[in-house]
Formats: structure tokens, C-alpha cells, sequence
């Protein structure tokens, strides 16, 4: 599981995160909610390993972020906000890249490949340069590489950012195939994405956690039933002037 206790992260005099605590145990997809600014990506930052917290501490599959960083992320695969990557490379070259990093050879290494390719419709962009393709395509690459290595725990940063209608649908589907036996953490504004894929969600805002249950169980704070209505209620009681979210 994942076991954050105590979480915090300071830049300064700005608190981005404030004494969080919760767990995610396997089979969970966890959606991370909350208005621009609200300590999303950097908690998920933190959980990957990309920053160190102020205080508090993480623990992946029983390995501390921080004491253990190359035994707690070789259980994870992460797609940071943006799908950062290599532009110059062609998509064959970096996910062959990823592959050398994550030490898979063989047989293993062709059946992942191939999956990953196949999965996330990446034939025909193979040799093309990754700086050349579209925001959804650079989004696709980011996904692979991030599920390459078939990892117990995905961090995912707005997994859908970008795609189109249908390839929404097509990364939605991906992720309820993967859920049953993983991790999952994703941090998004698109509230029918909690509804399509998750079975919990985290709604954060000012860096404090203000909610935790299922989506379900959410609508039910709220006489019209709705998620967004659930969500703007939350954050707005919490002092958050302005709420953004799709």
C-alpha cells in the first residue's frame, strides 16, 4: 500500500501541504480532487520521490521514500503533470530508453514493449521525433512509459490531459484493466473522470484534505446528487475563492 502520514511541504512562508494523512491499499483508483493550487501534483511529487517533504513521511510498499528512493520506485511508475520526456528521441528510441532504466530484457522486455505500443495506439508515431507530436500523443508516450514495467503502484498527474473524446475512453478502459491488482493515483479537475474510473476519491484544497470517500458516497453531501456540486461546496466552505474544474 501506500501510507502517507503527516505529509507536509513548505516553499518559504507558502504551505503547499499541510499535515496530510491517508493510505491506498491495492485495487483502489483514487481520485486526487481539489481547484488549481491545491497541493495536487506536489503531494503526487512527493510520493514519486521528485521532492523531498518539509515533513512527514511516504511509504511505498513498505519502502520509505526517502531512506529507500530505489526499492520504493521500482514499484512505481509515474506520469508527472506535462509527460515530460526527451523531444529529440523518437518514441521507438525513449521507450526502449525506459526499458534499459527499468532493466527489462528478453522475451519480458519484446511482450511489454509490444503491449504498451499496441495498448496506447503508438504504431504509426514509433519513428517519429517525440518534440513533432501532438499534446495527445506526447500523452500516450508519457502513459507507456509509465506502465511499461507493469508496476504494482501508477502515479498519474492528469492522465487524460489533451485527448480527445475517444482516447479518453480508450486511457479510462486502460485503467479499470489495470485496477484490479495495482495501485492507482490520479490527480484530476475532469470530474466525470472520478466517476468513470475511480472507487475513491481525496478531495484536497490549501493543502489540507477535506474529503475522503467514495464518489458515491460524496454525492450524497449534496441534494442534486453531483459530484461538481459536492466538490464547490467543499472547497468554497474551506476559503478557496475561486474553484476551476472541467
Amino acid at each position: 500500500m501506500i501510507e502517507i502520514s503527516h505529509l507536509t511541504k513548505r516553499y518559504g512562508a507558502l504551505t503547499a501541504v499541510n499535515d496530510v494523512t491517508f493510505n491506498v491499499e491495492s485495487g483502489q483508483v483514487l481520485g486526487f480532487l481539489g481547484p488549481n493550487g491545491a497541493g495536487k501534483s506536489t503531494t503526487m511529487k512527493i510520493i514519486a520521490g521528485f521532492l523531498a517533504p518539509t515533513s512527514g513521511s511516504v511509504r511505498v510498499c513498505g519502502h520509505d521514500v526517502e531512506s529507500e528512493p530505489l526499492q520504493a520506485k521500482r514499484t512505481m511508475g509515474y506520469l508527472p503533470e506535462g509527460a515530460p520526456s526527451y523531444g529529440e528521441m523518437t518514441v521507438h528510441a525513449f521507450l526502449n530508453f525506459i526499458a534499459d532504466v527499468r532493466e527489462l530484457s528478453g522475451e519480458r522486455r519484446k511482450q511489454r514493449l509490444d503491449d504498451v505500443i499496441g495498448r496506447l495506439g503508438l504504431q504509426r508515431v514509433l519513428e517519429q521525433s517525440i518534440e513533432t507530436l501532438s499534446k495527445g500523443f506526447k500523452r500516450r508516450v508519457g502513459l507507456a512509459q509509465a506502465v511499461l514495467h507493469d508496476p504494482k503502484v501508477l502515479i498519474l498527474d492528469e492522465p487524460t490531459d489533451g485527448l480527445d473524446p475517444n482516447q479518453k475512453h480508450e486511457v479510462r478502459t486502460l485503467i479499470n484493466d489495470m485496477s484490479k491488482d495495482k495501485i492507482i493515483v490520479i490527480s484530476t479537475h475532469i470530474l466525470e473522470e472520478v466517476d468513470a474510473v475511480c472507487n475513491r476519491a481525496i478531495i484536497i484544497a490549501n493543502g489540507q484534505l477535506l474529503a475522503d470517500d467514495t464518489p458515491a458516497q460524496l454525492k450524497t453531501r449534496s441534494p442534486s446528487g453531483k459530484l461538481d456540486d459536492v466538490f464547490r461546496t467543499i472547497t468554497l466552505g474551506a476559503g478557496v475563492a475561486e474553484v476551476r474544474h472541467a
